[in-house]
């Protein structure tokens, strides 16, 4: 049976070419796009400086929209067009996750619907028997439903450095509930809130590629970011005493306070770093990123409540550790899905008024845990749709979290 063992040889040999033509083949694909990206960057200053290019540079569409322009032209797209076309279904939502190179210019319209509702028991009382409650109940309940939108930027400067801005304008629609005060069960009181659409803290961030992907690791990149606190932040916001109702004696039986307005932004400048990583794994990406974000503190004139009270003082907020992990694959030429676990971790926030020491705040920091799942088209040889669904998994998670993106890439 000698011929049996050269053939089990010869597979696994033919295999092993295999696998290392396909992981060449994926290598090439990416140095044409970033070769072919660059070529265009030049054409375009060229053509800017009113400098005519020598020999034939003529503009031609970029390799992700080959595929687009050969069936527009009435030609059948080849097999390699498909493929690239494919590839692109990806990257326009790996740009989500990671940071794309290949793309002069990518200008970005974003919505984002979130739904938070939680719910906190309040006993005062005692256990009759281990088992029956007497005493007060108070149940107090905050849903709140966020609109965001957002408007961003990204420019690749080269094939190793990109820098993007974000700014987003938040909108807020909550209902403040409280029930069961002051010893009746059967007490209730509500108050609706809207808040005016206004603008949320502005992101501003550079990238480095670190390492270009090869057959043995993956595309690892560098971003650094600033947060400006753009937004209105929650310090020295008035609070408004609600009461509502009157028991036998004529007395409110009902009685809480809700803020006069919202916050759309936590008034302190951050920094932060992260740090992604992509594999290919054709014709799925394999994607992983670790972040950290330090709140530098700051002082604020008033940080009290109470309109009638006045109380200066410093805000530190809590560090923010971030990661998250997922995978993203090629349904067709144009579509793509993706599914992915992020998880971030806030650490307690503390306060200082003049002449005092710092004390923290007991439920302060947070534990957010997301399951998303995502779904990308593209509309065009530019334009794409990206969606996404988000289910919390913890407590200090939103329920759940609806997105939409259109990025345009010029």
């Amino acid at each position: 049976m000698a011929w049996a063992a050269n053939e089990a040889d010869n597979v696994e040999q033919l295999r092993a070419e295999l696998d290392e033509l396909k992981q060449r083949y994926v290598n090439e694909v990416r140095r044409l796009r970033e070769i072919d990206a660059r070529l265009m960057a030049v054409q375009t200053r060229l053509s800017e400086a009113g400098v005519e290019p020598e020999g034939d540079l003529e503009p031609r569409p970029s390799l992700g929209a080959q595929a687009d322009t050969g069936e527009a032209a009435g030609s059948a797209p080849t097999a390699e067009d498909k493929r690239q076309a494919t590839r692109r279904s990806v990257d326009d939502f790996l740009q989500q996750e990671h940071v794309a190179f290949d793309r002069p210019l990518v200008l970005e319209a974003g919505f984002e619907y979130s739904r938070y509702d939680r719910t906190q028991l309040t006993l005062n009382g005692f256990l009759a028997l281990d088992a029956i409650f007497l005493g007060n109940i108070a149940v107090d309940n905050v849903a709140s439903d966020t609109f965001k939108y957002t408007l961003a930027a990204r420019y690749g400067l080269t094939p190793r450095w990109n820098i993007g801005v974000s700014a987003p304008f938040i909108q807020r629609y909550t209902t403040y509930q409280k029930g069961g005060a002051g010893g009746s069960a059967a007490a209730f009181a509500e108050v609706d809130q809207t808040s005016d659409l206004a603008i949320g803290d502005t992101t501003v961030n550079i990238s480095y590629r670190l390492l270009p992907e090869t057959a043995s690791r993956p595309d690892v990149v560098l971003t650094g970011s600033v947060i400006a606190p753009t937004g209105r932040e929650p310090y020295g916001i008035d609070w408004r005493v609600i009461e509502t109702g009157e028991d036998a004696d004529g007395n409110s039986f009902v009685r809480f306070a809700v803020p006069e307005e919202q916050a759309t932004g936590n008034g302190l400048w951050g920094v932060g770093a992260s740090v992604s990583a992509v594999k290919t794994l054709d014709p799925a990406l394999l994607f992983a990123n670790f972040g950290y974000t330090h709140y530098i503190s700051r002082s604020f004139d008033d940080l009290n409540n109470d309109p009638d009270t006045v109380n200066p003082g410093e805000v530190s907020l809590g560090d923010s550790w971030s990661w998250g992990l997922g995978l993203a694959f090629a349904l067709n030429d144009r579509a793509s899905l993706s599914m992915s676990y992020s998880q971030q971790i806030n650490g307690k926030a503390r306060t200082k008024y003049d002449g005092e020491e710092w004390v923290d705040l007991i439920g302060s920091d947070a534990n957010s845990a997301m399951f998303n799942l995502g779904l990308t088209y593209a509309l065009g040889k530019k334009t794409t749709l990206v969606t996404t669904l988000g289910v919390g998994l913890t407590p200090d998670a939103p329920d759940f979290t609806l997105g939409i993106r259109i990025p345009y890439a010029l």
